[in-house]
């Protein structure tokens, strides 16, 4: 199974980005390989305005089952679900800690949206 990981940077090391529109990288983790890409979200970081609706268009594309990521807005949750990717908000740490604890079961599902749009 696929799942992206929004962060800072560009690897497993990375910090974990607490924004999903506007997060530096997409990190996008094969589970069952541990294979892993990073996919540069630079065009949704300075967009003036749509970044969440964007990123998660992108992200849909990418063929994840689930997004990890520290919040998310309402449009972009939307966005989302339509596509049927799980939304898991809340995380902290590093691409890497993230991932074990997704794996472990510590970051349930969202059921909603955690912040109002435009979140900074």
């Amino acid at each position: 199974m696929k799942l992206a990981v929004t962060s800072q940077g560009n690897n497993l090391q990375s910090s974990l980005d607490p924004r999903f529109g506007r997060a530096k990288f997409f990190i996008v983790v094969d589970t069952e390989t541990n294979a892993f890409s990073a996919v540069d979200n630079v065009v949704n970081l300075n967009a003036a305005q749509g970044a969440g609706i964007q990123a998660g268009k992108r992200v849909a594309e990418l063929g994840v089952k689930d997004l990890i990521t520290g919040h998310v807005g309402p449009k972009a949750f939307s966005i989302l679900r339509a596509a049927g990717v799980r939304i898991h908000t809340g995380a902290s740490g590093t691409v890497a800690e993230v991932l074990e604890q997704f794996k472990t079961g510590e970051l349930p599902a969202a059921a909603s949206p955690d912040v109002e749009g435009h979140w900074a």
